[in-house]
């Protein structure tokens, strides 16, 4: 069985952290309102992220993507049971990694295949690349390649939700990395002054590019630190789970929509609650594993073959394969199909990219804010938002 094969068949899996949060969710507990249908559509939102990220993998090797590329591969219960307990108007922003949460917010695979390859029907016409997925039908507002960036646009994004008396939850999705930023720090102490609907998201996958978080990280050992030093909630999950995923988001995006902000009365004096009482932003340490490098070009030199080997038996996807079988959800003949289909949109997915038009020279000076390329001229829409209800 090769690397890019998925693990489906049906063996028992223990729990990936022994250092459970509290109310965590067992795999082999189903929350009332996920119904088959919805289950299945998890397993296939996983699947079709596999398959993607080889894919985009491949046509890295064979230098079609350039720049810096980031894979997603082993995170994907992050993104799609995270997702999955939102809204669909609720809005998502994060890191560079974004391949993962631009797909299962429902960007077509072949516009994020498109940018990567550069062409000008890509989601960003070609000028972003794999760091810069961007999808305002779906209200993914990127894709960014400076660690920590995001977090103030996240606290932005809740904060005019809240200022427009929307009921959205925001989710900033960050590495490890990112906690030691200052933006970080910065964004937290907002969103925690204002009380703003959302949640801050650690894909916790260890690793700091090369650097492992017990290394870089003070209070590595006990992030609820970085919550409780502005009154935050904090709340953990099996990141190789997509159901425990799903059931602490469910959870924690509840306690956070509609938060209000306790300064809007004159000369009111803000009390910050503690853990498990405040309503509003909440600090989110979602312990997962990348089973490729930091990036392409990564030898992963800092960890064992061993390490790796060991996370890969608790594959978030065949986690749900067993339980999908166990339940009589789904078969293993079933499973193939959904598989076999997401192989074929990946394959479709580089076709389009190929076949797409390169981004002409005129594009380059089109949406750009900065002189020396004078006045500020706006380009078209996006393929994939043309003819699109945008809301404007």
């Amino acid at each position: 069985m090769n690397e890019a094969t998925l693990l489906l068949s049906k063996k028992s899996e223990k729990t990936f952290m022994s250092s459970a949060a509290q109310d965590k969710a067992q795999a082999n507990q189903i929350a009332p309102e996920l119904s088959n249908d919805k289950l299945i559509d998890m397993l296939k939102s996983m699947m079709q992220i596999r398959r993607f990220e080889e894919r985009t993998m491949q046509s890295y090797m064979q230098q079609k993507i350039g720049g810096f590329c980031h894979i997603y591969i082993g995170q994907e219960a992050v993104a799609v049971g995270s997702i999955s307990a939102l809204k669909s108007d609720d809005p998502i922003v994060g890191a560079y990694r974004d391949h993962g949460f631009a797909l299962a917010r429902g960007m077509d695979p072949k516009y994020a295949m498109a940018e990567m390859f550069g062409k000008v029907t890509g989601c960003s016409k070609g000028k972003g690349g794999s760091m810069h997925f961007f999808d305002k039908e779906h209200h993914m507002y990127g894709g960014h390649a400076i660690v920590g960036g995001q977090c103030p646009l996240g606290t932005g994004l809740a904060f005019a939700s809240q200022y427009e008396k929307k009921d959205n939850v925001t989710l900033c999705y960050l590495g490890d990395g990112a906690v030691n930023q200052g933006a970080f720090h910065e964004a937290m102490n907002l969103a925690a002054i204002w009380n703003l609907p959302i949640i801050f998201v650690l894909e916790n996958n260890s690793y700091s590019m090369g650097t492992h978080i017990n290394r870089g990280t003070a209070m590595a050992n006990d992030l609820r630190a970085k919550a409780e030093a502005y009154g935050m909630r904090y709340a953990e999950c099996d990141g190789l789970d997509v159901l425990d995923v799903y059931t602490t988001f469910k959870r924690e995006v509840d306690k956070t929509r509609n938060a209000k902000n306790p300064q809007w009365e004159r000369g009111m004096i803000p009390s910050y609650k503690r853990e498990g009482e405040a309503n509003g932003p909440c600090f989110m340490n979602v312990k997962t594993y990348r089973y490729k490098g930091h990036s392409m070009s990564d030898p992963q030199k800092y960890r064992a073959k061993e390490e790796v080997e060991a996370k890969q038996e608790l594959d978030p996807i065949n986690r749900l394969v067993n339980l999908l079988i166990e339940k009589n959800i789904s078969t293993q003949d079933q499973i193939d199909e959904f598989d076999k289909a997401a192989k074929a949109e990946a394959q479709a997915a580089v076709k389009y990219a190929n076949e797409s038009p390169d981004m002409p020279q005129e594009e380059l000076f089109t949406d750009i804010y900065v002189n020396p390329y004078g006045p500020y001229k706006k380009g078209e829409l996006p393929e994939m938002l043309k003819g699109k209800d945008l809301g404007e």
